[in-house]
């Protein structure tokens, strides 16, 4: 009797090592993440957004995804245009830096990437986008994955142009290859990059979402139409992360969200982006989520889409690259301290490069205005009249009043912005670029980034 008791303690005891070791293998899984998806969408405003406070349900399932992790309130995007600030984000490097400072110029070959380190570490990694300015022949993007989609299905501007694709088409085409990834190599973990033209120009109207927003379904003014663009991005971003999750648990993947910049629709005369630096087009929304890991948090320090990239791979502990020129949120998306407020730069350039005589100087001639913020004080230099503005976000967040009295200088922070800017794109100037075919210059120009 004692005997079988005494081989009864030590069946049960090797179970309860194996349940431990199962308990830290778990454990382990946990903390190595099987997936990082990183969802951008064009032209989207943060103000849009039901979680930023927008009155209309534009965003129940952003929201939700915002509302999962750290949400942050001040991000802005490093250039108001498609091709530098998402060069930016997967570069981590200003651009005159990577060399993409306007749509249609390239990146410099050979640089370090968030997904070129990744592939480096053992992930697959794949990019879908669907902004004509994001091909690889303009930017040199398709570098830096193993697969770059390139989704030009639809001809989204009145029927005239294959330039874009609709949301559905960009999300088959990214949940179509992470089912394949799934099946064929279920063990090595991936990167996966989407983006979403919509609510990009010219705001085509869904008029399934019209009643849910109080939109009337007769001619609806652009601004409504934007919102419904909103509406049908949403539902794309619910489908694309929810089956990505029919492969990778919650609690196994980072997902990303952003926008490449903003959109002015109106606000000091001015419908687009690009040109200017207020915050319509420079504000975007941002956040990321890892279920387990990251805290639900709102930050209100300023943050910008160059902190990708480092937060990532802090994330994953893995070492961030001494050019990256963003910060990671690590600490802060673990409950931690958060960093110090940052003096942060910012440019605008011309909006697309096109012809032979854009050919000299293309990239210093491109600049049109440098910005500062710290806190709430937001300075700008219009570069071409010198037209300096100093504006108080906090009191006059609709940047109305300038405050900078008459001839009053530019102060030390915002020159030095200025002098790494242009010393930068002087540097740059001196590189060869590869002239536009004319389908592309057509492209652009509908898309209107060419005048």
């Amino acid at each position: 009797m004692i005997k079988r008791f005494r081989v009864l303690v030590k069946v049960l005891c090797g179970f309860c090592v194996v349940l431990q070791l199962v308990g830290a293998a778990s454990a382990v899984s946990a903390e190595e993440p099987r997936a990082i998806v990183i969802i951008t969408v064009d032209a989207l405003r943060a103000d849009r957004l039901s979680s930023y406070g927008y009155p209309r349900p534009t965003s129940p399932a952003i929201d939700e995804l915002l509302g999962d992790g750290i949400r942050f309130e001040a991000a802005r995007t490093n250039e108001p245009l498609t091709s530098p600030s998402m060069c930016s984000m997967i570069t981590g490097l200003d651009p005159q830096e990577h060399a993409a400072t306007r749509n249609g110029l390239r990146m410099r070959e050979g640089l370090d990437s968030l997904p070129k380190i990744l592939a480096g570490h053992g992930w697959r990694t794949a990019a879908f986008v669907s902004n004509w300015t994001l091909k690889d022949n303009l930017t040199r993007l398709g570098e830096h994955f193993d697969h770059y989609g390139e989704v030009f299905t639809r001809r989204r501007w009145f029927g005239l142009l294959n330039s874009e694709a609709t949301a559905e088409d960009v999300t088959d085409e990214a949940l179509d290859w992470v089912s394949d990834h799934s099946g064929s190599d279920p063990a090595t973990p991936f990167l996966v990059w989407v983006h979403y033209v919509e609510p990009h120009a010219p705001y085509r109207f869904h008029s399934e979402y019209a009643a849910r927003l109080g939109i009337a379904d007769q001619d609806p003014k652009r601004s409504d139409r934007y919102d419904t663009e909103v509406a049908a991005v949403d539902q794309a971003v619910a489908r694309l992360v929810g089956g990505i999750e029919n492969h990778v648990a919650p609690d196994e993947m980072i997902v990303v969200f952003a926008a490449d910049h903003g959109e002015s629709l109106g606000e000091h005369d001015y419908w687009g982006h690009g040109r200017y630096l207020y915050e319509p087009s420079l504000r975007i929304p941002f956040g990321m989520t890892w279920k387990g890991t990251i805290e639900q948090r709102v930050i209100h320090r300023q943050a910008t889409i160059l902190d990708i990239a480092p937060t990532i791979l802090g994330l994953l502990g893995l070492e961030i690259p001494g050019t990256f020129q963003g910060i990671s949120w690590t600490v802060p998306a673990k409950g931690g301290e958060l960093p110090s407020e940052r003096a942060i730069c910012y440019q605008a350039h011309k909006g697309a490069v096109h012809g032979e005589h854009d050919n000299d100087r293309k990239r210093s001639k491109g600049l049109l205005s440098v910005g500062v913020v710290h806190e709430s004080r937001k300075e700008i230099l219009r570069v071409k009249n010198n037209n300096h503005m100093l504006f108080d976000l906090a009191a006059d967040p609709a940047e109305i009043e300038s405050l900078v009295e008459e001839n009053g200088p530019p102060s030390d922070p915002l020159l030095e912005c200025l002098g790494s800017i242009s010393e930068g794109l002087g540097a740059l100037d001196r590189l060869t670029s590869k002239k536009l075919d004319d389908e592309t210059v057509e492209q652009l120009r509908a898309l209107g980034y060419i005048e």
